[in-house]
């Protein structure tokens, strides 16, 4: 651990999944509130809250109709939503996007050893209609959650059945199937639900998913060829309530992605104000996820213990890429990961103090490979390796403790400590030297504090500050170690075998207000980045392409704004706006091994974004109707890889743009929703900063939920 960033010896304490804040926390005795279509909101009840969290509860997913799990989030403050192909969203939170934003599904770490760095598809692999409510804690998170939680932390809870909400023992059945279609996206969904069970005793919520997309119209551009792609989901979750104190649930969650091109490295791309198109003649990817889990929950235990939770975990992770070369040459790899893990939970309370404590442990088992094709479709060679190394093992323990006490009635304070404890093993990789086969083993160790305090300024609780000092860190990956293949328009990476940890200082300061008519929150941080682990030429040229490996050669900053506003003018009418703006520069090693260097800004920095919203309902809110516009300026803070990823960003960066959508919907009656859409009024060609290709032109979005 980084000496200057030892604030162990000042705190005690930390959290892990589900219970970082009481915001996150989802049982049976707590429910989630509802916002506005608008935009994602601070819940009122968190004014007091020394972090700032956005919201998004089921009825308005339902309403919104989101195409995937990133664009559920796109309106957020703080947050940009880069594709880099139709079926691939990435969430940049902070700046930062990748393994440096941690995802968790109930409580379950979602991120993997084989996560990438920079934008990568792995958002996208979450059935965004299997989702109950979405919690984005916006800003590190590391001594609640450990590695990875650095510019946020997505805390996903799936659907679960009417169990509570039907007459005690009676049987309950209930139904629903959901469409969205979609003109410019070419697009049809369908979600079937069925929910069964013995009220307060037991329930089972199934459901199916299928997506056709179809390639995207996208204005001026026209139509976007091999953007289109399939997917299907099935989710299955089970809840039994054991006795008066515990309850336990088992869920299996499956998606499947099938044929998702990156077209902007194909020659079937279009250029974009000046970006290349690409020469590879195919290349796609199929995934496959799957996550099945355990879990008993125990409520007001004895006098010492208030609840307890154990959960057992396995998600497993497929991925087949196919790249034909514009030579006819062809590379087929795969890579497998089945991460196993265990969570102990444990909440205690005494006087005015509450203590949350105890252990997780996650280990991913990985292998790959990879097959070379000449033309001619005889093999050329069995690589050592896949896009990461083969036969790797990786393991992450970690014991936390954290408490949370008032010091008066408006004082209120929060003390977290982690330590983590992480070992990497690869049984086969290309050594990057001798280019022959090689082993590695590798562990390392760290501590991670967080301290913060929020103070009321009235009585009423209207009104309060809030300030918060947090480490945070991230250990290399077996992606980081071993990746091998092309990665940004003009690279191509090969393994790194000397990379330590990161190390990531965050101070945050922020200003909350709710009254009945409005809410605003605003906040600001700065984060100190030590060690930080990027993409470093060496000075060699293979095929054409820059020759990179990962590196501990940077350090530097990121600080930002994001303020949010939320007023209502009457019962019937209100409004909403947010803003972000944030810069970030690093210095890193012009080459490995060279004792010069270059300062830059952060890459895929996200623009100034504003955005504001106005809607109406009905007074019975059966039906409502709305309008929000965004406002992204151009991102011309350009890093030397950004410059260089010239089929993905324009020259000289990504053109601003302004996009304003129109919303409405109408609950028929307790059976039937209709909702409608048109995006891109303005049928604005654009594209979200490194994206590698266009959003939709004008876009009709119909849906319709029907329920028995």
């Amino acid at each position: 651990m980084h000496t200057r960033y030892s604030l162990a010896a000042l705190l005690f304490l930390t959290h892990q999944h589900g219970v970082a804040d009481d915001d996150l926390i989802t049982s049976r005795a707590i429910t989630m509130p509802t916002f506005s279509i608008i935009a994602p909101r601070v819940e009122e009840t968190t004014v007091e809250k020394a972090n700032t969290i956005y919201q998004i509860d089921q009825f308005e997913l339902e309403q919104k109709l989101p195409r995937n799990l990133p664009e559920a989030l796109i309106n957020t403050p703080g947050v940009m939503v880069q594709k880099t192909a139709n079926g691939q969203g990435s969430l940049f939170v902070r700046g930062f996007t990748g393994y440096r934003t941690l995802t968790l599904i109930d409580g379950i770490r979602y991120n993997n050893s084989v996560y990438r760095d920079g934008p990568n598809e792995y958002f996208s692999l979450i059935d965004i209609n299997s989702i109950q409510s979405i919690a984005l804690f916006n800003g590190p998170a590391s001594a609640l959650y450990g590695s990875d939680a650095i510019g946020g932390t997505l805390n996903l809870q799936t659907r679960s059945s009417n169990l509570y909400n039907a007459k005690k023992n009676e049987f309950f059945i209930h139904g629903s199937d959901q469409i969205r279609y979609s003109t410019a996206e070419n697009s049809l969904l369908n979600r079937a639900n069925i929910e069964f069970g013995e009220a307060d005793s037991w329930g089972v919520i199934a459901g199916y998913t299928t997506n056709n997309f179809g390639n995207i119209e996208a204005d001026k551009l026209g139509k976007l060829p091999y953007t289109a792609y399939d997917e299907s989901a099935f989710d299955v979750r089970l809840d039994i309530v054991l006795n008066a104190q515990w309850d336990f649930t088992l869920a299996h969650q499956n998606l499947e992605q099938d044929d998702v091109w990156r077209t902007h490295s194909t020659l079937y791309s279009k250029p974009f104000q000046g970006t290349e198109v690409g020469t590879d003649l195919r290349r796609l990817k199929d995934q496959q996820r799957q996550l099945n889990y355990m879990k008993f929950g125990g409520y007001d235990l004895n006098l010492l213990l208030d609840a307890a939770t154990i959960t057992l975990s396995h998600q497993q992770w497929q991925e087949d890429g196919e790249r034909t070369k514009a030579n006819n040459n062809r590379i087929d790899d795969f890579f497998e990961s089945n991460m196993y893990g265990v969570d102990l939970q444990l909440d205690s309370s005494y006087k005015q103090v509450n203590v949350t404590y105890g252990v997780d442990y996650y280990i991913d088992y990985v292998d790959s490979g990879r097959i070379d094709y000449l033309a001619d479709g005889t093999i050329d060679e069995v690589r050592i390796q896949g896009p990461i190394g083969d036969d790797a093992e990786y393991g992450i323990f970690g014991a936390y403790v954290q408490a949370k006490f008032d010091l008066s009635s408006r004082l209120s304070m929060g003390l977290s400590n982690r330590y983590s404890y992480v070992t990497a093993k690869i049984g086969r990789f290309e050594d990057p030297n001798t280019k022959m086969a090689a082993e590695y083993s590798a562990s390392w160790r760290n501590i991670s504090s967080a301290v913060k305090a929020s103070y009321l300024l009235s009585n009423d609780g209207s009104k309060s500050i809030w300030a918060g000092l947090s480490q945070s860190f991230r250990a290399p990956n077996i992606a980081d170690i071993s990746r091998y293949g092309k990665s940004r328009s003009s690279e191509t990476e090969v393994a790194a075998l000397d990379l330590a940890p990161e190390n990531f200082l965050t101070y945050e300061t922020g200003f909350k207000l709710a009254f009945s008519s409005v809410q605003f929150n605003a906040s600001y941080y700065y984060t100190d980045i030590k060690d930080y682990i990027t993409s470093t030429p060496t000075a060699n040229i293979v095929e054409g392409l820059i020759e990179v490996s990962k590196q501990n050669s940077a350090e530097g900053y990121i600080h930002g704004v994001e303020a949010d506003i939320h007023f209502e003018w009457s019962k019937n009418l209100d409004t909403s706006a947010n803003f972000t703006w944030l810069e970030g520069y690093l210095t890193r090693g012009s080459t490995v091994g060279s004792d010069s260097s270059i300062t830059e800004p952060f890459s895929r920095i996200m623009p100034m974004t504003a955005r504001v919203g106005l809607e109406y309902k009905s007074t019975n809110k059966s039906w409502w109707m709305g309008s929000n516009l965004t406002l992204a300026a151009k991102a011309n803070r350009l890093s030397e890889g950004d410059k260089a990823d010239t089929q993905r960003i324009p020259p000289g960066g990504t053109p601003a743009y302004q996009l304003l959508n129109f919303y409405s919907g109408w609950q028929a009656n307790k059976n039937l929703l209709l909702t409608l859409q048109l995006n891109n009024l303005l049928d604005q060609s654009y594209r979200s900063h490194g994206s590698g290709s266009n959003e939709p032109g004008r876009n009709l979005i119909m849906g319709a939920k029907f329920s028995f």
